[in-house]
């Protein structure tokens, strides 16, 4: 069984790269791949880029190019949930893209036009029991599984959080777990995203996560790390 593990940022693979063996690095298109082993598993790390186009070209990649079984995308993200709290850790149970929009067509916002498959992709449900069996043996942080909603913009406005919690009913949002979805629901691989907030997508959205990014990304990693060991 081949995991493959997406961050967008490099402050969302170091800690993997730090604690595995003997990593192989191949070059792809823009991508650095890091083949090798973590805490006995076979798997494949890589830095996709910001945003949903190299999500979706890497997650092709993966799949076609090292042969994943299954995929993991870790980060970080912003709060859409009023519960949720700077830290607290959100697992996928689906994700969708928040700015998809042919609503003058007919369709409803969000929805891939012409499309013969769902808009909200599921997550696989044997890696979302892992992911939160493994979240919640994190101390004195909350964990929420939920829809992640992703678009190609940097949320900090809170009129729009309050869009988008109504519009999709998402927990969390960020800028890439939709297209990583999307790509592995068409090659029928199974997908989770774990995601710790960073910031709680409001006016202070950009200090907060420029203060917390390093620390949120290190605390979902440590969840993917205890994935793998079981």
């Amino acid at each position: 069984m081949k995991t493959a593990i997406i961050g967008a940022m490099e402050e969302e693979i170091s800690y993997f790269l730090a604690s595995g063996e003997s990593f192989e690095e191949v070059k792809k298109a823009h991508l650095t791949l890091y083949k090798g082993n973590l805490h006995g598993q076979d798997v494949i790390i890589t830095r996709c880029g910001v945003g949903k186009v190299n999500a979706a070209v890497t997650t092709q990649i993966l799949i076609d190019y090292c042969g994943a079984d299954r995929i993991v995308f870790t980060g970080v993200a912003g709060a859409l949930h009023k519960e949720l709290e700077v830290g607290d850790i959100v697992v996928s149970t689906a994700c969708q893209q928040h700015d998809l929009d042919a609503s003058p067509l007919g369709f409803k916002k969000g929805e891939v036009p012409m499309f013969d498959g769902p808009s909200v992709f599921p997550a696989d449900e044997t890696l979302i029991k892992s992911a939160y069996t493994a979240a919640e043996t994190v101390g004195g942080v909350q964990v929420m599984k939920g829809i992640v909603l992703s678009g190609d913009q940097f949320v900090a406005d809170r009129d729009l959080v309050n869009e988008l919690s109504d519009t999709f009913n998402g927990v969390c949002v960020e800028m890439e777990g939709a297209a990583v979805a999307h790509a592995a629901m068409v090659n029928r691989i199974p997908y989770v995203v774990i995601r710790s907030i960073s910031d709680k997508a409001n006016g202070e959205a950009a200090e907060s996560f420029t203060s917390f990014v390093n620390k949120a990304a290190k605390r979902s990693a440590a969840i993917v790390e205890r994935m793998l060991k079981k």
